[in-house]
């Protein structure tokens, strides 16, 4: 008897590819079939329901319109479903994770981005073992019957990560996503082991889905040999009313008055900034060193150890909730849906 249900919804990526018989070419596989290719499932007490897009998208291509409908699909669907699986590109992976998890705000089931690093019909795929043991967790429920994860999360390679605190860290090994800040939400092995210190339950209210996304953000990596001339044009752009700048250590910038002018101009013109490190694993302190004080003191907002892709899926989202920039800053500052360390 099938205990649980799933949606499975196939957006594109390596995983759905499988090697045509006739031409021999890499082509999308019709997931309508999706247990006849991958035998494993047919053992599974889960019933799974598959959904297309049309047409696929490449992750390179994924924009923001491609979130809201998934968000869209997923509001439409959740009474329908106990849990959902996204099949994903792995090169956004961690934006599209990290934006829909402020789009679902006050989701109670799971949504398991997945993928993998080879087409699903190539022998040494990693995407079976992926698809598998995604749907298994989405399906997971606690002795009281509720999601043993209700969060949007990415499985990769025997490893459950919270989707916005996940960064895309290898092209070529299977171990291709890492949560430097953040521990991992389960592992599996022989078992399946669940982290529940680390895994949030979003407060009672029922779903409420972010699907007005403001996209005017510019993201400045900060680099030796930067001149003011770059740097004005980004910052300053009237198409841009927000700046994630990406600083070294922790937070730290140049001490060039230029610079720290720049940053004033902006800020006065009413610009959010917000201070992410360059650095994989760490948190941005603006109070340790002279220069972030500068930065600090300019208007620049602290994204203490936030990645930059759920920086800018945050940014999206609440700059699409208000016109108001001083209640942005306000609530960047604040950790909404695990994506910073308190």
């Amino acid at each position: 008897m099938k205990t649980s249900s799933i949606l499975v919804i196939y957006t594109g990526g390596t995983i759905g590819m499988k090697r045509d018989s006739v031409d021999g070419t890499l082509k999308p596989f019709d997931f309508s079939q999706i247990a006849g290719e991958v035998q494993e499932l047919s053992k599974s007490s889960v019933r799974i329901t598959p959904k297309t897009f049309d047409p696929l998208i490449d992750s390179s291509n994924v924009e923001p319109s491609m979130w809201v409908e998934l968000a869209n699909l997923i509001r439409d669907s959740h009474d329908s479903y106990d849990g959902f699986v996204v099949l994903h590109g792995t090169d956004t992976m961690a934006y599209s994770a990290s934006a829909l998890s402020f789009m679902l705000e006050g989701l109670d089931k799971p949504v398991v981005f997945t993928g993998s690093q080879l087409p699903i019909g190539v022998p040494r795929t990693d995407g079976r073992e992926n698809l598998v043991s995604a749907i298994e967790i989405a399906a997971a429920k606690d002795a009281c019957g509720q999601s043993l994860v209700p969060e949007v999360c990415i499985y990769f390679n025997s490893r459950l990560l919270r989707g916005n605190r996940s960064t895309k860290f290898s092209a070529e090994a299977f171990d291709a996503f890492i949560s430097p800040n953040c521990p991992a939400l389960a592992d599996a092995g022989i078992t399946i082991r669940y982290n529940r210190d680390v895994i949030r339950r979003a407060p009672g209210g029922g779903l409420n889905v972010h699907t007005n996304l403001d996209t005017r953000v510019a993201i400045l990596k900060l680099h030796p040999g930067m001149t003011p001339e770059v740097m004005r044009s980004v910052v300053c752009s009237p198409a841009t009313r927000a700046c994630i700048i990406e600083t070294y250590g922790s937070g730290n910038a140049l001490s060039k008055d230029w610079f720290i002018d720049i940053v004033k101009e902006a800020s006065a013109q009413g610009k959010i900034l917000l201070n992410v490190t360059q650095c994989i694993s760490g948190t941005v302190n603006m109070d340790l060193y002279a220069t972030g004080t500068a930065l600090k003191n300019a208007g620049v907002v602290t994204g203490k150890d936030i990645t930059t892709e759920a920086a800018l899926g945050k940014l999206f989202c609440l700059m699409g909730m208000s016109g108001d920039n001083s209640w942005v800053k306000a609530k960047l500052e604040e950790n909404l849906a695990g994506e910073i360390s308190e």
